[in-house]
C-alpha cells in the first residue's frame, strides 16, 4: 500500500479524485495510478457509500466520476438545489431563485418539510450572500463573478447519514463552504457542525482545492474571530453576515 493513504478517508479520498481525473477506468488501472493492492481498491469501489454517490461503473467495468474536479463543476448540480456561476445568481431575483432552489431540492431528494421555516431560512441565507458579493464585487471587482455557487448541496455518506451543506462557493483553488444560522451567539455544536463536512468535501472535489468551513451568524453584527472546533488544536472562522467578506480575504488576501 502507498505510504501516504493509511486512513480509509484518504484512500476513499485518493481513489474518487483519480476516476474523477480521468475518463474511464478499472480497477487495475486505478490501484496502479494510486500504488495500491487491487483489494484494497475494490473493497472501496463497492464498500464505499459516498463514493458509490459519485462515481458509476459502465458495462465494460470502468469507473467514471459524476463530478468534474476542475472547473466548471458539471455534474455538481446533480447533488445540488441550485448551482451556476456567481455571475448568474447575481442577476437572479428572489422569486427566480427561490423557484429553481425550491425545484431543485425536490429532484436531490432534499426534504422541504416545516417549509415556512425552511423557506425562511433559504430566503436569510440567499439575503446574506447577496450582501457578500456586494461587498466582493467592490473590494476585488468582477474576479468573483466566474466563481461558481451551490446552495443545499446534498451527499448520502451512508445509509442513515445525509450531508447538507448550506452553501458553498468555489473559487479557483478554493471550497468555502458556509454554514449560516440565524443567532447571534457562537455555539459550540455549530462549530463543529460546520467542520464535520470538509472531509467529504476533499472528496468531492479532489486534492486541488483547500475547502475553507465557516459558520455564519445572521442575527449576530460587526463579528468576525477564530474559534476553536471542539477540543482540537483547530479553529475555523465565525463571523456575522456584514464580515463574511473578511473571510474570503483571510484565504484569498485581496485587501490591502
Amino acid at each position: 500500500m502507498h505510504a501516504g493513504l493509511k486512513i480509509a478517508d484518504d484512500i476513499d479520498r485518493a481513489v474518487c479524485a483519480v476516476i474523477c481525473r480521468n475518463e474511464g477506468m478499472k480497477a487495475r488501472e486505478i490501484a496502479a495510478a494510486l500504488d495500491l493492492d487491487r483489494k484494497t481498491v475494490n473493497h472501496v469501489l463497492y464498500s464505499s457509500p459516498l463514493l458509490h454517490e459519485l462515481c458509476w461503473q459502465d458495462r465494460d467495468f470502468r469507473w467514471h466520476g459524476i463530478v468534474c474536479q476542475a472547473r466548471p463543476h458539471d455534474g455538481l448540480q446533480e447533488f445540488a438545489g441550485y448551482y451556476s456561476l456567481v455571475r448568474e445568481f447575481v442577476r437572479l431575483d428572489e422569486d427566480a431563485w427561490l423557484a429553481r432552489l425550491t425545484e431543485g431540492c425536490t429532484n436531490i431528494g432534499r426534504s422541504l418539510n416545516d417549509t415556512r421555516g425552511l423557506i425562511h431560512s433559504f430566503k436569510d441565507c440567499r439575503e446574506q450572500t447577496v450582501k457578500l458579493f456586494n461587498d466582493l464585487l467592490s473590494m476585488m471587482g468582477e474576479r468573483c463573478l466566474d466563481w461558481e455557487i451551490a446552495f443545499e448541496l446534498r451527499l448520502k455518506r451512508s445509509r442513515h447519514v445525509r450531508i447538507y451543506a448550506d452553501v458553498l462557493i468555489i473559487t479557483e483553488n478554493k471550497v468555502f463552504s458556509l454554514e449560516f444560522k440565524m443567532k447571534d451567539a457562537v455555539d459550540p455544536d455549530e462549530v463543529r457542525q460546520s467542520a464535520k463536512y470538509s472531509p467529504y468535501l476533499e472528496i468531492v472535489f479532489g486534492p486541488g482545492y483547500d475547502i475553507v468551513p465557516a459558520l455564519v451568524l445572521t442575527r449576530a453584527a460587526e463579528l468576525f474571530e477564530f474559534v476553536r472546533i471542539g477540543r482540537e488544536d483547530a479553529v475555523l472562522p465565525v463571523c456575522s453576515g456584514d464580515m463574511l467578506f473578511n473571510v474570503f480575504d483571510e484565504y484569498l488576501h485581496f485587501l490591502i
